[in-house]
C-alpha cells in the first residue's frame, strides 16, 4: 500500500488540539454564552409573535420592526462568533460587514416598498 498524504488514518484534528484545559474551558464557556444569547433572542421573538400578534393593529409595525432588528442582530452575532469574523483584522471585518449592511438595508427597503405597493393595488 502506498503512502498517501491526503488520508489521515490515526492522526486526526481532534487529537492535535494544542490548547490547555483552561483555554478549553474558556472556549466552552464562550459557546454556551453565544448559545444562550441566541436562544434568549429567539424566545423573545416567539413570545412577541404569539402574544402581540393579537393586539391592536397600531402596535403591529413595532413588532415587525423589532423582528427585523433581532433577526439582523442574531445573523451578525452568528457571523461574528461562529464564523470567527470577530477574530479577524479590523480591515477585513470592514470589507465583509460594510457591503452586507448596505445590502440588508436595501433589501429591507425593497420589502417595505413592495408591501406598501401591494396594499395600494388590492
Amino acid at each position: 500500500m502506498e503512502n498517501r498524504d491526503d488520508l489521515i488514518v490515526n492522526d486526526s484534528y481532534a487529537t492535535q488540539s494544542n490548547h490547555s484545559e483552561e483555554e478549553g474551558k474558556a472556549i466552552r464557556k464562550k459557546i454556551w454564552q453565544v448559545t444562550l444569547l441566541l436562544s434568549v433572542l429567539t424566545t423573545i421573538e416567539i413570545i412577541m409573535g404569539i402574544y402581540l400578534s393579537s393586539r391592536s393593529a397600531s402596535f403591529w409595525p413595532v413588532v415587525k420592526w423589532s423582528f427585523i432588528v433581532m433577526t439582523v442582530v442574531k445573523a451578525f452575532y452568528i457571523v461574528w462568533e461562529f464564523m470567527h469574523l470577530g477574530h479577524e483584522k479590523k480591515s477585513l471585518r470592514r470589507y465583509i460587514i460594510i457591503p452586507y449592511v448596505f445590502f440588508i438595508v436595501y433589501m429591507i427597503f425593497l420589502i417595505i416598498q413592495e408591501g406598501f405597493s401591494v396594499g395600494e393595488y388590492t
